[in-house]
């Protein structure tokens, strides 16, 4: 197969949007470009919906269970690095329990609490465009009912 013959697909992300007392829960990471931050965030996995994998990873990277129950936005993001184009679904909800003891997913140094100032004064530190940007969305009102999403088995 010649790669013109190829199926481009591009990789299905979630995000959890966590905000309490005006700060939002992100997560510091180590990527190929080093320590970055990012929210709760990953990859779908083969039969889960949107939704529990979003659930799924926040609890994976924080230790919080996340419950979500809106969606903030879908983005669309080219990384200029490499080929890779992320089509990332974001959620925001209630926060739940905190497991204390729980490991966090491999690559993950720690959480952190920031207001959206703190965010946007270190762009240089975002895993992504879509960070900052999620954020500003939330806060200027963006909200979309789950049911906008069907998912089939």
């Amino acid at each position: 197969m010649s790669p013109k013959d190829r199926i481009w697909k591009p990789n299905t992300t979630v995000a959890a949007l966590i905000e309490r007392e005006g700060k939002f829960l992100l997560v510091e990471e180590e990527t190929e470009a080093g320590i970055r931050l990012n929210q709760p965030a990953g990859h779908l996995d083969e039969g889960e919906s949107l939704v529990t994998a979003c659930a799924r990873e926040a609890l994976e990277e924080t230790a919080w269970h996340f419950h979500p129950h809106l969606l903030v936005g879908v983005y669309q993001w080219r990384r200029p690095q490499r080929d890779i184009t992320y089509l990332r679904f974001a959620f925001a909800g209630e926060l739940g329990s905190h497991e204390a003891d729980r490991p966090l997913d491999d690559g993950i140094l720690r959480t952190v609490w920031m207001t959206p100032g703190e965010l946007a004064a270190c762009p240089e530190r975002h895993r992504s465009p879509l960070v900052l940007q999620c954020v500003e969305d939330w806060l200027s009102g963006r909200r979309f009912p789950l049911d906008l999403i069907r998912h089939y088995d």
